[in-house]
């Protein structure tokens, strides 16, 4: 298992996976007192988290089902990312959708985190593509069905 080195400022317990194949672990808010989101505003909430990723890896930061559901909240950069070498807060940014106002809680579970590994890209200038089946066709060339 990939082992990530992580300091704990805040007050939360760390994240876990809650089954032994979940691909996200929850985060929670680690705050001082309750932060109400108001119907289409958005909130940088603090999880008191610092970690140091290995080279080549990443974590990304989502919504969680539940909380999108039943409230109408959702990470707005989804996924956001955690490069490896980012030594600050993780923070996730999140939004309501809904028409009413929602309180973030300290301690309650706001976003999940995946661990991804990664490769960088390098261009290479060509002056033609190889040919594929799609070809150009964008976005919903394929149909409805």
């Amino acid at each position: 298992m990939l082992q990530i080195k992580v300091i704990n400022k805040g007050h939360q317990q760390l994240p876990a996976y809650a089954t032994p194949q979940s691909a996200g672990m929850d985060l929670r808010a680690n705050l001082d007192s309750p932060v109400v989101i108001k119907p289409m505003e958005r909130r940088l909430i603090g999880t008191g988290l610092h970690i140091a990723l290995p080279v080549g890896y990443e974590a990304q930061i989502r919504p969680r089902s539940g909380l999108a559901l039943k409230h109408g909240i959702t990470v707005l950069n989804t996924p956001g990312t955690v490069d490896a070498d980012y030594r600050g807060e993780i923070m996730v940014l999140l939004v309501n959708l809904s028409d009413a106002d929602f309180t973030v809680n300290d301690g309650e579970r706001i976003a999940q985190m995946v661990i991804a590994q990664h490769e960088q890209g390098e261009f290479l200038f060509v002056s033609e593509l190889d040919e594929t089946e799609r070809g150009e066709g964008g976005y919903g060339h394929t149909g409805v069905n």
